[in-house]
């Protein structure tokens, strides 16, 4: 059981990673990782609308007519989006407006979807909800990777406007990482983001190289098996 939970966190957050492997949900992925700020918030929105959502439809999952599956989850998901929504409006009304369209659009993030019919549809109510706490989880590091990543390159700081996620007390924890930096246009715009997309993957491939190239060579060793005499 134990060896079943700890495939469903390493596949969330490294292995079958949604946007540095299975490369879904590009789209809010690149339009709003300029920042981290940005990134987080959109990143734990759509954690929160895979957990909800995947555990709605393992609960529902003997109660719903094959027929009209595909329907009924699009329906689950929205519901839950409407909800996050709202909530977003009421408590983090700056990161709402900036996130802005991409909110809603969570919607059709094929992410989403993709886990409820795949996995969520076919599971127990605890694993549907660990695979969308964790698949969330690495689409929101990836998130904020690339965001990180962006942020420095295009404007030389870390954290800016956390206010708009943490409160006023947030705004001292701006890091200047470069000093007298004018920034660079192209890490901010949409360009940039595919450019520092392909970066990351790339490095995701290499590590992973070096972790299989590591491992015992005994493992590499082909059992041969003695017929009995």
């Amino acid at each position: 059981m134990f060896s079943e939970y700890s495939k469903i966190i390493k596949d969330g957050l490294w292995r079958n990673n949604q946007a540095f492997v299975a490369l879904l949900g590009l789209c809010p992925l690149l339009a709003v990782s300029n920042t981290v700020v940005n990134s987080l918030g959109l990143g734990l929105a759509t954690t929160a609308t895979l957990v909800c959502s995947s555990t709605i439809v393992s609960l529902i999952r003997t109660i719903v007519p094959s027929e009209v599956r595909l329907p009924v989850f699009v329906l689950v998901i929205a519901c839950v989006v409407t909800m996050i929504e709202l909530a977003m409006n009421a408590w983090f009304y700056g990161l709402y407006k900036i996130l802005g369209i991409f909110i809603p659009l969570i919607v059709t993030n094929c992410t989403i979807i993709g886990r409820a019919e795949a996995f969520a549809s076919k599971q127990s109510t605890d694993k549907a909800f660990l695979d969308g706490l964790f698949m969330g989880l690495g689409f929101t590091f990836a998130l904020v990777l690339l965001g990180s990543m962006r942020e420095i390159i295009g404007s030389g700081t870390l954290l800016a406007k956390a206010e708009l996620m943490f409160g006023p007390a947030a705004q001292s924890w701006q890091i200047n990482v470069i000093d007298d930096y004018s920034g660079m246009l192209l890490a901010i715009l949409p360009p940039g983001a595919f450019i520092g997309l392909g970066f990351l993957i790339a490095l995701k491939n290499v590590l992973d190289s070096k972790v299989k190239q590591r491992k015992p060579a005994i493992e590499q060793i082909p059992v041969q098996v003695v017929p009995e005499q």
